[in-house]
């Protein structure tokens, strides 16, 4: 099939309104509606009044659409993206914690240096030169002062993953040859060592979505987590309730929202993620969670119960 070459006009707001009235989307207020099509913009917005289009092909809007209601779901992903950047946030730190605990005990303070310790010469190569641009950008005091004081290429591992991103990170976890010092890191999470990468492979790549203000609520996941594992060693790992019904969707957003509260019952077993979540659903309770990929009985699992770790 030949592809055609873009040629839609770029249209004034009054325009795109008028547009989307054309196509049966009903305007409340519409002064409001313009103010947002300005702060907003058309494309943004057209995320979150996609669900409502009973003819996607020529973009119709089912009957009593009105431009609220996708405005509704616009707030309700900000928000919930705002609750998994903080949350995120406590998981990478207490990531990191660990990381630079076990390796460096294992392997002393510049091990980030020893190429023998990474699975590939060429991937280490890469790493390390973004590690370096990455530190080199740092204006963190305890940077500059270690600058000052000691000749070293590049600081201790302890200071350099206070400093390198999350993304980054994650990669010196999965290319990493100490089996090991891995599985311990991974232990002290409650999963195997093959599972907790993949598992910040996916939150990096939510935490991504959420930072670049992006659609999430609905998104299909590029990244999928693996499962927990069930081997002979399961529960010599699994430090915390994980849930039961394990063949759940692992492209929508509630295996992700199941993994940060596994993961901050481990790490904080007093954090308010259940609640922060419970409010937000409350205070849109149109959210079709379905899209989220939460199954109809989700509240019966013991992750997601009251009577488990963490409020609710």
């Amino acid at each position: 099939m030949q592809r055609e070459v873009y040629q839609e006009p770029f249209l004034p707001y009054e325009e795109q309104m008028n547009l989307l009235k054309s196509r049966g989307l009903f305007f409340k207020d519409e002064p409001q509606a313009l103010n947002l099509l300005e702060r907003i913009s058309y494309y943004r917005l057209s995320s979150y009044w996609y669900p409502f289009l009973k003819d996607k092909q020529n973009k119709i809007f089912k009957e009593n659409t009105d431009f609220d209601k996708a405005f509704e779901l616009y707030k309700f992903d900000k928000n919930l993206r705002k609750i998994i950047m903080a949350e995120v946030e406590k998981i990478e730190i207490a990531i990191r914690s660990k990381m630079v605990h076990v390796l460096s005990l294992s392997n002393g303070h510049f091990w980030l240096e020893e190429e023998s310790l990474f699975l590939d010469s060429e991937m280490y190569a890469s790493m390390m030169s973004n590690i370096k641009k990455e530190v080199n950008r740092s204006h963190e005091s305890f940077i500059i002062s270690f600058r000052k004081e000691y000749s070293n290429d590049i600081p201790p591992a302890f200071m350099l993953l206070e400093t390198i991103s999350f993304g980054t990170l994650s990669k010196i976890y999965k290319y990493l040859k100490l089996p090991k010092d891995k599985q311990e890191i991974a232990q002290f999470f409650g999963l195997h060592g093959v599972v907790f990468e993949s598992w910040i492979h996916s939150l990096v790549y939510v935490r991504n979505i959420c930072a670049h203000h992006a659609r999430l609520w609905n998104r299909q996941m590029r990244i999928r987590p693996l499962p927990l594992k069930t081997n002979k060693n399961h529960q010599k790992i699994l430090k915390n309730i994980w849930l039961a019904n394990n063949q759940v969707c692992r492209d929508r957003i509630y295996i992700v929202l199941s993994m940060i509260l596994y993961l901050l019952n481990i790490i904080n077993p007093k954090h308010s993620f259940k609640q922060k979540l419970t409010d937000l659903f409350s205070k849109y309770p149109s959210i079709d969670k379905t899209a989220m990929g939460f199954p109809v009985d989700w509240q019966a699992e013991p992750l997601w119960s009251p009577s488990s770790r963490g409020s609710i």
